[in-house]
């Protein structure tokens, strides 16, 4: 399974939940606003913008707060004018982490992620020092209450995506980009609704680390997944069950 995935499983477990979803909203109230700025607000046309909405109702992120995005989305608000920024670099022992931001301060955030990296054993790279060691993908989440592993394989096959990884709860499902959005739709219909359909960096390679740099290397995760200007976070480290049961023990 891939590392980030497992820290996510991590801090679900160590963190307080109504944090967790409040980030989780006003992460994706931002998503919505920049996906109007950009697309505009029709749903029906602005792909970016459907999936947003599409993961803020599988979080149950209530409907005024969606509205309320969007409705910054289509205004002049300076406090509303995030822009795109992704971030590159490496954590304790060479692990290479990108950081995506929207942001209304890119000096203030650049300096806050800078920080972060320093003081816990890494450093913030030139764009491109890590991404060609990712692949850009459409990201999917669904229960394995919903179907057997079996059927779900022969439908990917089916819709020319057989890369998936079997989670605690979930599949995660893993397709191109470009068909992120009729793939999550084809799987809703057959299936249920999913928990999220979004874009990720999945690293092509990964890192096998010891217990001593995953604890370095979570505390640093940790700090730039509670920045509030960052969307998600993506590394290429993997650990071992026993390292991983010392460290949540």
């Amino acid at each position: 399974m891939a590392g980030h995935s497992k820290f996510k499983n991590i801090m679900h477990r160590k963190g307080a939940q109504d944090k967790k979803r409040a980030k989780q909203f006003s992460r994706l109230g931002r998503e919505i606003s920049v996906a109007v700025k950009v697309g505009g607000d029709d749903p029906e046309s602005n792909i970016r913008l459907r999936s947003a909405i599409t993961s803020a109702k599988s979080l149950n992120m209530p409907k005024e707060n969606i509205e309320r995005a969007i409705k910054k989305g289509q205004g002049n608000d300076p406090d509303s004018n995030y822009e795109e920024v992704r971030y590159e670099g490496y954590g304790p022992d060479g692990v290479a982490i990108i950081v995506e931001a929207l942001t209304n301060n890119k000096n203030r955030t650049a300096a806050e992620i800078r920080s972060s990296f320093s003081k816990h054993g890494g450093n913030l790279g030139e764009s491109g020092s890590v991404s060609f060691g990712f692949e850009r993908l459409g990201n999917i989440s669904l229960n394995k209450s919903f179907v057997n592993e079996e059927a779900l394989f022969e439908f990917l096959i089916e819709n020319e995506t057989d890369d998936y990884e079997v989670g605690e709860e979930d599949y995660i499902i893993y397709c191109d980009q470009n068909n992120l959005h009729e793939l999550n739709e084809k799987i809703i219909q057959t299936y249920g609704q999913t928990n999220y359909s979004n874009l990720i960096w999945k690293s092509k390679n990964t890192i096998s680390i010891d217990k001593e740099t995953a604890d370095k290397l979570f505390k640093l995760l940790e700090i730039l997944e509670d920045n509030d200007d960052v969307q998600g976070v993506a590394s290429n480290f993997e650990v071992d069950e026993d390292v991983m049961s010392s460290l949540t023990s």
